[in-house]
Formats: C-alpha cells, sequence, structure tokens
C-alpha cells in the first residue's frame, strides 16, 4: 500500500470510528423545511468517503442529489433560521438545525424525527468540517484525485480502463490526443493489467500534472538539477522573491514546513516536490501573508478608514419583488460588513417593520434583525458596526425601536460618547471594540445633549435617502416611483434620537458650507450620482471633507434589479461606507471583498496617508499635484494555468481560457490587458504572456485577475477570479487561488505568474 493510501485509509478509519459519523454512514430520514407549508420527507446519508452527503425524496423513484461537506460553512442549532423560527410552534428545537453553504447559495432547514439524531448530525457535520480545515495541503490533494477517480469509476470496481480513462480527461477540461493519452496510461499501468488501480492513477494523474513551468525555475537554480541546496534556495529567494531580512533562517523555515523528504531536510535541501508544496502555498501565493492579517493602525479617528458596508442589507434578491430576509444581515456581518442598513416602517401590533417602502418586497420585524445583530455583529470581526437606519416609522413606532436596540443589544449599543465628555473628534475603531453605532436623524447637536439641553422632538424630514432627487436627475419620471420618493414631515421621538451619538444624519448643502458649519459627528448620504458629480467638479474638496468626517454613498433607486455602481471611484475621493447589494456579485462586489481581503478581514481600511491630512490636497483627477507622488510599473508575466473549472456543461466542451488583468484605482491607472487565448485546455494551459501597467496612486489601486473562456461569437463566459490591492502583492514566482463568481474558493484551481513592481525612472 502507498503511503498516500495509507495517509487516506487511517484518516477514513479515524472518521468512520466516531460513533456519530457511523449513524450518518448508516443514514436517516429527516424532514427538510423550505416553509410553514413545505415539509417533505428525505432519507440522508454520509457516504463513505465522508466527504458526500447523499439524499433523495421517498418517493421519486431513483433520483438523489448530493454535496459535498466542504460547501458547508456552518451548522446552526435550533429555531436559528427564518423557516424554521416559522414552524417553531411544531417543532422543538432540538431536534431542527440549519446547514449553512458557502457562497450566495440558500440554506438547508431539517427537523430530525429525535433530539438524538439532529445531535448526531449537529456534531457528526461540526467534526467533519473541521478535518478538512485541518486538512494540510498534501491530503487535500489526495482527497482531490480520489474525488476524480471516483466520477470517473463508472462501474464502481475500484479500477479504471482506458475508456473510462478518456472521459475522466474531458471531466478535467483536458482536450489531449488518444495516442499520448495511451501512452501515459500505459506507463501508469505497472501491473500490465489494462486497467489503473489506485496508486497507478496517482502515478497518471502525477504524469498528467507534471508542472514543467515550475520545474523550468527550479532547475534554473539547482546545482545538480535534482534539489535546492540550502545556497540554492536563498539564491531563488533573494533574486526571484525579493527577500532581503533574515534569509537564511526563511528558507530554513520554508524547508522544514514544505519539503516531504526526511533525508533531503537532514541535508538543508529542498526537491521539487517541496518547492512545488511551497509555491502553491499561501508563502507562495501573490498574496502578501503579512498583509492578510490585522497590521494597520487602528487607532486613528474613524473617518480615516474604508469602511465595508451593505445596502439595504435585508434584501436576498431584487428591490421590487426580493425576499427580505434576516439571513442578508447574517450573510453581510460574516463577511465582515461593518456598516448594515434598515428601512424601518410602522407594522401591525405596534411593531416597527424592515423592507423596502412602497415595493412588494417581503416585510421582517425591526426586533428580529436587531436580534441578529446582536448575536453575529462580532463574529467576523471585533471592530464597531454602524446600523444605518431608514426611519419612517410613527413616533410611537420610533420609541419601540429605541426600546429593542436598548434592551437587546445592551452594553453593546453605544448611547453616550466613550468618556462622558464633549469630544473633539471621531473615536477610532480601537476604542469602539465591540460597540454598535446607530446612523440617523438627532434632535439638536451632541453638545447639546452632553450639557442637558432639550430641544422639542425635531420636525422635519426623518429620512436622509434621496431617491427622488436620484430619479430626476437620471430624468425618470414614472408615477409610482416618484410616490417612493415623497417624504412627508415626521417628528422625531427623543429615545431613539438618544441612541444617536457619533453619526447624526444630516443634508449635504455644499462643501463650503460644510467647512463652517459641519460638526465631525455629522454625516451625509450621496446617491451615486451625486457623488459622482461632486468627484467631477470638486474631487479635491470631495477628498478634504471626507479628511475630518464620514460620507456615504448609495446605490441608485433606479437600480431595481439589485445592481451596483463601481466604488472605487467613491474610494478614490475617500468616501468611506460605500454601500453595496451585497446579495449581488460581480465585479464591483469583487473590488469590495479583495479590498477588505486585507489587515484581518476585519471591515476596516486605513485610507492612505494624503486622504487624511488636511494639510495636504489630494485630487483623483491630477495625483501628480501631490508630495510623494511616486509612480511605479508593474510588470506581470503570466506563465500557466492549473485545473480550472469547466464552465460550459455542453458535452466535450473544454475551455479555451485566456486571461485578463484590471487595475481599478483613480481615472488615470485603469487599465486593462489580456494574454492571447489557449485552445482546448482548461486543465495545464501556457501563455508566458507578458503585461506591463503604470500606477500613478498605487495605495488606492486594486489588481483583479479574471479568467474567462473564449467565445468568437458570444460574450466570453466567466471562469474564475482574484482580486487583491497593489500594495498586498508579493513579487516573484507566485500561485494565484481563483474564486468564482460568488467569492468562494474553487481549489485547486489556479494561475502562476511572476510579478515585478519597479520604481519609474
Amino acid at each position: 500500500m502507498t503511503q498516500r493510501q495509507m495517509a487516506s485509509t487511517e484518516r477514513s478509519l479515524r472518521i468512520q470510528a466516531d460513533d456519530n459519523l457511523k449513524s450518518m454512514i448508516v443514514g436517516t430520514v429527516m424532514r427538510k423545511i423550505k416553509s410553514r407549508t413545505w415539509k417533505k420527507q428525505r432519507y440522508f446519508r454520509l457516504q463513505e468517503d465522508c466527504m458526500t452527503i447523499w439524499y433523495k425524496s421517498k418517493k421519486a423513484g431513483n433520483a438523489h442529489s448530493t454535496f459535498p461537506v466542504g460547501d458547508v460553512e456552518a451548522v446552526r442549532e435550533g429555531h436559528q433560521s427564518e423557516v424554521l423560527l416559522s414552524i417553531a410552534d411544531e417543532f422543538p428545537p432540538d431536534r431542527c438545525f440549519t446547514l449553512v453553504f458557502r457562497g450566495r447559495r440558500g440554506n438547508l432547514d431539517l427537523v430530525a424525527e429525535s433530539a438524538e439524531e439532529a445531535r448526531s448530525w449537529i456534531n457528526g457535520i461540526r467534526k467533519l468540517i473541521d478535518n478538512l480545515e485541518n486538512m494540510g495541503q498534501r491530503e487535500k490533494l489526495d482527497q482531490w484525485i480520489c474525488d476524480w477517480f471516483k466520477k470517473a469509476d463508472k462501474n464502481r470496481d475500484g479500477q479504471m480502463n482506458f475508456k473510462e480513462i478518456r472521459d475522466l480527461l474531458k471531466m478535467m477540461n483536458v482536450d489531449m490526443n488518444e495516442h499520448h493519452a495511451l501512452r501515459l496510461f500505459t506507463m501508469a499501468d505497472k501491473s500490465q493489467s489494462g486497467t489503473l488501480e489506485d496508486d497507478e492513477f496517482v502515478l497518471f494523474y502525477k504524469m498528467l500534472t507534471q508542472r514543467e513551468d515550475v520545474l523550468r525555475v527550479f532547475q534554473e537554480y539547482s546545482s545538480d538539477g535534482q534539489k535546492l541546496t540550502l545556497q540554492d534556495l536563498k539564491d531563488f529567494l533573494r533574486e526571484e522573491q525579493l527577500h532581503e531580512d533574515g534569509v537564511q533562517q526563511y528558507a530554513l523555515n520554508l524547508i522544514e514546513r514544505y519539503e516531504p523528504s526526511d533525508t533531503a531536510k537532514m541535508l538543508q535541501a529542498m526537491t521539487f516536490d517541496g518547492f512545488l508544496m511551497y509555491l502553491s502555498s499561501s508563502e507562495g501565493s501573490i498574496f502578501n501573508p503579512s498583509m492578510v492579517e490585522l497590521s494597520q493602525d487602528m487607532t486613528q479617528p474613524l473617518c480615516h478608514y474604508f469602511i465595508s458596508s451593505s445596502h439595504n442589507t435585508y434584501l436576498l434578491e431584487d428591490q421590487i419583488r426580493g425576499h427580505s430576509s434576516v439571513e442578508g444581515y447574517i450573510r453581510a456581518l460574516k463577511r465582515g460588513c461593518r456598516c448594515v442598513e434598515v428601512d424601518c416602517w410602522d407594522g401591525p401590533n405596534g411593531e416597527p417593520i424592515v423592507y423596502h417602502g412602497h415595493t412588494l418586497t417581503s416585510k421582517i420585524f425591526f426586533k428580529d434583525v436587531v436580534t441578529v445583530l446582536s448575536n453575529y455583529a462580532f463574529k467576523a470581526s471585533q471592530y464597531p458596526v454602524i446600523l444605518s437606519i431608514e426611519n419612517h416609522c410613527s413616533v410611537e413606532q420610533q420609541k419601540v425601536m429605541a426600546q429593542h436596540l436598548t434592551q437587546i443589544l445592551g452594553d453593546k449599543l453605544l448611547k453616550s460618547t466613550l468618556d462622558g465628555k464633549i469630544p473633539i473628534g471621531l473615536p477610532s475603531p480601537e476604542d469602539l471594540k465591540g460597540k454598535i453605532l446607530l446612523k440617523g436623524k438627532k434632535i439638536g447637536g451632541l453638545e447639546d445633549c452632553m450639557n442637558g439641553v432639550v430641544d422639542d422632538p425635531l420636525t422635519g424630514e426623518v429620512s436622509d435617502e434621496e431617491e427622488t432627487a436620484e430619479i430626476d436627475d437620471d430624468h425618470h419620471r414614472t408615477d409610482s416611483i416618484r410616490h417612493r420618493g415623497k417624504k412627508s414631515k415626521q417628528r422625531l421621538s427623543k429615545e431613539l434620537s438618544d441612541c444617536v451619538v457619533y453619526c447624526k444624519s444630516v443634508h449635504f448643502s455644499s462643501f463650503k458650507h460644510s467647512r463652517v458649519h459641519s460638526k465631525f459627528y455629522e454625516i451625509s448620504s450621496f446617491t451615486e450620482s451625486k457623488a459622482r458629480k461632486h468627484i467631477r467638479e470638486a474631487g479635491a474638496e470631495f477628498v478634504l471633507h471626507n479628511a475630518h468626517q464620514l460620507s456615504r454613498v448609495y446605490p441608485s433607486g433606479l437600480r431595481t434589479d439589485s445592481s451596483n455602481f463601481n466604488p472605487q471611484d467613491m474610494w478614490n475621493a475617500g468616501c468611506q461606507i460605500v454601500a453595496l447589494n451585497f446579495q449581488t456579485a460581480g465585479v464591483e462586489m469583487d473590488l469590495n471583498d479583495g479590498l477588505f481581503s486585507q489587515n484581518g478581514h476585519c471591515g476596516y481600511v486605513l485610507k492612505p496617508a494624503f486622504m487624511r491630512n488636511l494639510d495636504e490636497r489630494f485630487d483623483p483627477e491630477n495625483p501628480q499635484n501631490r508630495d510623494g507622488y511616486n509612480p511605479l510599473s508593474l510588470s506581470i508575466q503570466v506563465i500557466s494555468g492549473q485545473q480550472l473549472p469547466k464552465v460550459n456543461i455542453k458535452e466535450g466542451s473544454i475551455v479555451d481560457p485566456l486571461v485578463r488583468v484590471e487595475i481599478h484605482g483613480i481615472q488615470l491607472d485603469q487599465a486593462k490587458q489580456e494574454t492571447r487565448y489557449i485552445d482546448n485546455n482548461g486543465f495545464n494551459p501556457v501563455w508566458y504572456d507578458m503585461l506591463q501597467f503604470t500606477v500613478h496612486a498605487p495605495e488606492l489601486a486594486l489588481v483583479r485577475f479574471v479568467v474567462e473562456d473564449y467565445d468568437k461569437t458570444s460574450k466570453n463566459d466567466f471562469v474564475g477570479q482574484f482580486t487583491l490591492p497593489f500594495t498586498c502583492i508579493q513579487p516573484g514566482y507566485r500561485h494565484i487561488h481563483l474564486l468564482s463568481k460568488d467569492g468562494t474558493s474553487i481549489p485547486p484551481s489556479s494561475l502562476f505568474v511572476h510579478t515585478r513592481i519597479t520604481k519609474l525612472t
């Protein structure tokens, strides 16, 4: 038995010895719940590989479905989803649980026949998730090979004949001529049986995935062509990866961490396998691992950070008929979002509701949103969450809102300044750790409250959204949409007003007016078109405005399909709260995910120094005029791709991949370049194409790598992407681990590139 088989078998035996997993392998009948009226029995079981869950209807003949355990992000116990809450009177919480999937896929709500069975599945799936997360790189690869073997072994005899291998190659995105495929098959068939068994298939896979591109680099630095001595490895790290300090120790650490051969370790050397393992790891990734961690100064005023922000967080679909759900808040908060939005309206029985007013979107209770906020606000990040309230409620229901906020959130809700004194500036994310801040209208100023001066309840527009203005800007004047934009005069309850401390919503008049009259705790909201107009007409003024107070930008009221605007334009002007529809995948959310993937995914990214300094005037249209202007040249050699996912489900269709590199930043930096496309090879395409960019404001730039399936007659199909801040790029030979449209990882799909950043002379 090979070492690989032994490790895999050992893991399987260890897992299968667990009582919960044993009962999952036997299988269980559970109810799949979609609503109060849709409750169907399904037979669920864990497959022998302990990696796949299989289920089928009791009636539907042979039809069945499966999903990988790796797709499950978390298991929630009890009535922790809207669907299960709706049937709480029917089934006790100890029989209910929810499987939450990665990306934007809907949850799976289940009710077991007994509390014991539910407990068995909850514990079992959690164990499997832990096991997957703790798997080493090599084990993950073993598992991937094993999965392909099972897919291709049609007759389940544990062996693969040549026809099955040919079908497998198509499934794997490989267009290989029959002669070459047969040659590899024959070389791997050591037993000369005409079929490949487990270890023979592994050999076949290794020959198939031989990385000539990495081997070329390895041999360039290897003194004997067989291994990298410590000196060889140090040369490579210095010359290619541009490591400067402590290279000797770093090289020894890499050997210790990634070298599979004990003999090579004793010689302080690295074999090709170890070299490939290093380049495929997070240390060989294009994203600098030290930037992934929390690494920025978190003690600056709140207005000095870009803040990950969501628009109409309660919506899971479009803005007209979409489903409102507390699930929207859970998903956004778990992605590190730090500013969420609620549209509040008077509801039945004195309970405020949340929905997109004057539309057919469904409704949820405000108190349920606040409960979710209390439970999930600080799971992904300890830094403050801003709750942006668009308030359409009567004074009576505003009082109920204040009551829910105070009672449910308790100490998490910030109700007074941090030290009880009148502050002179905004506190920092560090000061506000674990706190929820309310953004909304406020009676009088912060100083008045602190001095005990209380005005009469404010009469005026309580909401700060300006959809009518936005729609008029865009020359659309339909009655239904104009109706939605109208505002009625509303009074503000003192109780709700008192919950607003550092984020008082005010109408924006002009930059000149703000300079003279604005207070640091005031925040204005801009529609995307108004923000663009200000950037065009007074970009440097906008940057300066955002250096001392917060701004929020939200999508046009015309984006009824929940599409997004380009957030980069707003970040270029220093706008902190750029609210996007998190439910909508696409380039805009890729950019948002890319920007906030640094600094520990904490939802706060420190703005560049030239945007925080009140004495400096940075104009995004003219970056050359600032102190410290330092344009850089970025050269990227796109070398190869590995195991790109199949996008076209048509029989026999194989990807024709091309790579596009996009620079998103100030107007002067916006650029994109593409490689050639490679015919019929999504498995191991090779380009060696050189792309070159000049970047004038690197501190604001994001780099997006996109892989597409070339189609000469229609739009190219999306294959995968990866977006990162320019400042997080590691130089040298690097792998880029691709993400799906949804932003979830699609291992082992990757690109191999060589990057260089140099000063422009």
